[in-house]
């Protein structure tokens, strides 16, 4: 494995830039992937994001095993970015108590619990949106907070298993294969995100707030996209089609002689640039067997053992600056590695070390959202557990050290609670 280039830090932002959701109040009790992915968007572009904790242990992708540095997961470090976190105990009445004088001076709430969890806490829309009428309150979960699914259990793989999503994944020949990044999950934060910002416009016009839900079944059946609408047309079940979806043999991945690319040639005029300018097989175009996309899905075979072993022929380098000069749509297949060292990622400054409390410094992984006025903050790493604990009861609800000290004294910021 080749060693990690030095990450360079990040080039901070215009001082005197505002910030798309400069002022905005978020009370966050979300965690694992959805809806920390929701919050750290609202946190990139101003919103100040309160991230809620249980003291002991806290969210559950701290002890994710994918890599850690200061004591953090690469999880937790990805999805909580540019959060304020505290610590408080909702078994505990003082606790809850905190939870609220917080939710009453937020525009925004967003919560993932189990159903019935923010209920029994009095900590539902219907408790607290009396006393903050404004308030727009997102509910994440896996079937929805109403209907007979309810309190059903779910994560996003069994989403992708249940919704059909994961059928259409894999090779015709091989089983139904998840996706590896968590894409209905990361689908569901950047859903819950834009559902949040339809109520804030919306508070604007209409003068309150609403209940806003995002389930992850629903994102899954919605991102089965036009597979799942041409099954609703003529009722056939789509399957699998691995790298070349509906199985067109101008689309997916071919080798060189010494390495593997990906091409889309999916419509016609991209077929005949292809076979003509860069294979050099004019008669590809007009055989009857490949004359039209839909012949050439029917003899599919015969045209991708052709196109391959063409391209077997040659070196990578070679095919690929064939194609860029016809442009032809076409990708190195890059693992993880190559890729984030890849100058798509370098000279378009996708990475950078930001500051961490304990490790010193941190790899980030910029937002790719691009606003010219109100562009993102720059980055703060994910807090420790509880590392703003102090700071937000003293600034958002005025306590002093005798009160923090008394309501640490009730088990509601953690048995052993010393931060701030």
């Amino acid at each position: 494995m080749a060693a990690m280039p030095p990450l360079p830090e990040r080039m901070p932002r215009s001082k005197d830039a505002p910030t798309a959701l400069e002022n905005l109040l978020v009370v966050d009790f979300t965690r694992v992937v959805a809806g920390p992915a929701c919050t750290q968007s609202l946190a990139d572009f101003g919103a100040e994001v309160i991230k809620i904790e249980n003291p002991e242990g806290g969210d559950d992708t701290r002890a994710y095993e994918h890599a850690e540095i200061g004591g953090e997961s690469a999880a937790y470090l990805s999805l909580n970015r540019n959060k304020l976190g505290i610590t408080l105990d909702l078994t505990v009445p003082q606790a809850r108590d905190v939870a609220r004088e917080l939710i009453q001076g937020a525009d925004v709430v967003v919560e993932n619990f189990s159903a019935g969890v923010m209920e029994k806490f009095g900590l539902d829309y219907n408790s607290v949106a009396p006393s903050n009428p404004r308030l727009v309150y997102c509910s994440i979960s896996a079937y929805g907070r109403k209907g007979p699914f309810a309190l059903r259990p779910g994560f996003d793989p069994i989403t992708q298993a249940e919704s059909g999503f994961m059928s259409l994944n894999g090779f015709p020949d091989g089983p139904p294969v998840r996706t590896g990044p968590p894409i209905v999950d990361m689908a569901t934060g950047m859903s819950a995100c834009n559902a949040i910002l339809f109520a804030l416009l919306a508070r604007e016009r209409i003068g309150h707030g609403q209940h806003v839900e995002v389930a992850l079944f629903d994102i899954a059946m919605a991102m089965t996209g036009f597979y799942g609408m041409a099954y609703l047309i003529n009722g056939s079940n789509p399957g699998r089609f691995g790298n070349s979806p509906n199985g067109s043999p101008s689309v997916g991945v071919y080798e060189a002689s010494d390495g593997p690319f990906y091409i889309a040639c999916a419509n016609d005029r991209l077929y005949r640039r292809l076979v003509t300018e860069v294979l050099n097989r004019p008669d590809l175009t007009t055989d009857r067997r490949f004359a039209t996309r839909r012949e050439r899905s029917a003899n599919k075979e015969q045209l991708r053992a052709i196109i391959a072993e063409a391209f077997s022929r040659d070196r990578l380098e070679n095919w690929m600056a064939k194609m860029k000069a016809a442009n032809i749509p076409v990708g190195y297949l890059r693992t993880v590695e190559q890729g984030f060292n890849a100058p798509e990622a370098r000279e378009r400054h996708r990475l950078s070390r930001i500051p961490h409390a304990l490790a010193g410094f941190v790899p980030n992984i910029e937002t790719p959202l691009g606003m010219s006025l109100t562009p993102a903050v720059d980055p703060i790493a994910a807090p420790l557990l509880g590392e703003h604990t102090k700071d937000v009861l003293c600034r958002h609800l005025g306590y002093d050290d005798n009160r923090i000290a008394a309501l640490a004294a009730t088990g509601a910021l953690g048995k052993d609670w010393s931060r701030g």
